[in-house]
């Protein structure tokens, strides 16, 4: 590997952006490319959204996919919140937990996560969402929902959803649509959320939101 390309992939790493290095067998030649580059070849984006490395063009290129964890943005310190986050932790999700409601944010959760008590918008705008992030709002608070879904639906995030009944849900879509938000924007939103499993518990729903979003990012086409 060449040196230049070596410095730009730790660089790259450090960054916690995802890239691939294209080896092409018969040659030793390589390029690095950066998941959100504006156009990449197919084969490199199928690698990347698979987030494997793999043999493409019929044997002849390797490709070496280095992605950083997903991310999970939790907006709401309740009581779903704490199973989720553990869970999500266990499938390697690297999670961050927003609540201005110190009490809430700073409780004895006991689960390692990183805590924001920043209002959701502005911890979201800080954090910049991207195709590799699910954000889910917990709340049921408008105040702080709101602002959220906002930031997450101008943004690139691969899983969008929100905890609350279906009337709870239609009267959020009617705020957003004051907002100027619309039917496509309306579509990227699970809501009511998570899989429909029969789950009651905060640990069930829990399993149900984690499984939705497992599934929404295998499902993704390549970003």
């Amino acid at each position: 590997m060449k040196a230049a390309i070596l410095e730009r992939l730790l660089a790259l790493r450090a960054a916690t952006r995802a890239c691939a290095l294209e080896t092409i067998l018969a040659t030793g030649a390589q390029t690095l490319f950066v998941a959100d580059d504006a156009a990449l070849p197919a084969h490199i984006a199928a690698a990347l959204a698979a987030d494997r490395s793999a043999l493409a063009a019929d044997g002849r290129v390797f490709v070496h996919v280095f992605s950083p964890p997903l991310r999970l943005i939790v907006v709401g310190a309740v009581h779903i919140a704490q199973p989720l986050v553990a869970m999500a932790s266990l499938a390697a999700f690297a999670v961050t937990l927003v609540d201005p409601r110190r009490a809430f944010a700073e409780g004895d959760h006991r689960f390692a996560v990183t805590v924001s008590t920043d209002w959701p918008d502005e911890a979201l705008e800080a954090l910049a969402p991207d195709a590799r992030t699910a954000v889910v709002t917990l709340t049921h608070d408008p105040k702080l929902d709101d602002p959220a879904l906002v930031v997450a639906l101008r943004s690139r995030a691969f899983y969008i959803g929100a905890l609350g009944s279906r009337r709870t849900h239609a009267a959020r879509l009617a705020r957003l649509a004051d907002l100027g938000f619309g039917e496509t924007d309306f579509a990227r939103i699970h809501g009511p959320v998570g899989l429909d499993i029969g789950a009651l518990s905060p640990s069930e729903i829990a399993v149900s939101i984690l499984a939705q979003i497992i599934a929404a990012r295998r499902a993704e086409p390549p970003a």
